[in-house]
């Protein structure tokens, strides 16, 4: 029976130059792997790979030199562990993730959280071609998310709580995009110069911003062979459902509007930006 090497492929199994050996990629969300995960992995390529693995660009773990024969017995050996193979070819490829709010002080939104529930509404999704989601959790842009087809970054709304406030002008300080300025012992916050980066209520030593988490979404973003920087199309996310809706919208219009073996940038500019403009528009202010 000949091999069906895109069944395969589908699965995670990758055929390598060296003839019935595969590199096994596999499923890791938000660059989140546990002891025991590694403990599986690390036994697996004992036996039937070369002792050793490859860390990919995107936060993934290959296996390489499984043999065909071995196949079935390696799956077995790395769901003792909860380990699962990992997907190719044309679907939603895995969600990376910074470290964020969790551990990270520059963090603004929980990255691994929203990296599983991402994982667990799209991962394996069939589309025309492959898709990208990445999240970092802050400006620093750790995982460079406009690089992705479909790119969010966190931020924090900030106000200013008056009462709290002794004037001590590190906020000012700290800012950036000068966006703060302060006269008077007042806080003049300018909406329009601030980047949602936070750095000026994590500074305050009274506490004196409240911070409201959320979202900035990048479209299109691409990087191999062509290289293009996503764009944003909507302002500051303040809620997890608005971008769900958002993601949910992007992808049907990458369904339906793509060809077979088109990647999302190049979806949107055969049929227009401002086509999938309208349909973010319409997700975002919640339009049927």
């Amino acid at each position: 029976m000949a091999t069906d090497y895109a069944t395969l492929k589908k699965g995670g199994f990758m055929k390598q130059k060296q003839k019935d050996h595969f590199s096994l990629r596999l499923s890791v969300v938000g660059g989140q792997v546990t002891a025991e995960q590694l403990v599986a992995i690390t036994d697996v390529a004992k036996r039937f790979g070369h002792g050793y693995v490859h860390l990919t660009s995107r936060q993934g773990i290959e296996i390489p030199f499984i043999k065909l024969e071995d196949i079935d017995k390696v799956k077995e050996a790395l769901a003792v562990g909860n380990v699962t193979p990992g997907v190719c070819g044309p679907r939603v490829r895995t969600i990376t993730a910074c470290q964020g709010a969790a551990v990270c002080p520059n963090g603004c939104i929980e990255t691994e959280e929203l990296a599983k529930e991402l994982n667990d509404r799209y991962f394996g999704k069939e589309l025309p071609h492959k898709f990208k989601f990445g999240i970092t959790g802050c400006q620093n842009n750790c995982l460079k998310a406009e690089e992705n087809d479909l790119g969010i970054k966190g931020g924090l709304k900030v106000s200013w709580v008056e009462d709290k406030c002794i004037s001590c002008g590190v906020c000012e300080k700290v800012c950036r995009e000068k966006a703060i300025e302060i006269k008077d012992g007042k806080v003049i916050l300018n909406n329009d110069k601030c980047n949602y980066c936070g750095r000026c209520a994590f500074s305050c030593p009274t506490d004196a911003y409240e911070k409201t988490p959320g979202y900035l979404v990048s479209f299109g973003g691409l990087f191999g062979n062509k290289i293009n920087k996503g764009t944003e199309i909507v302002p500051f996310i303040e809620d997890k459902e608005t971008l769900f809706d958002i993601c949910d919208a992007t992808l049907k219009f990458f369904g339906e509007n793509a060809k077979p073996s088109e990647r999302f940038k190049f979806t949107i500019d055969r049929v227009g930006k401002d086509k999938l403009d309208e349909v973010v528009w319409k997700a975002y202010n919640k339009e049927k």
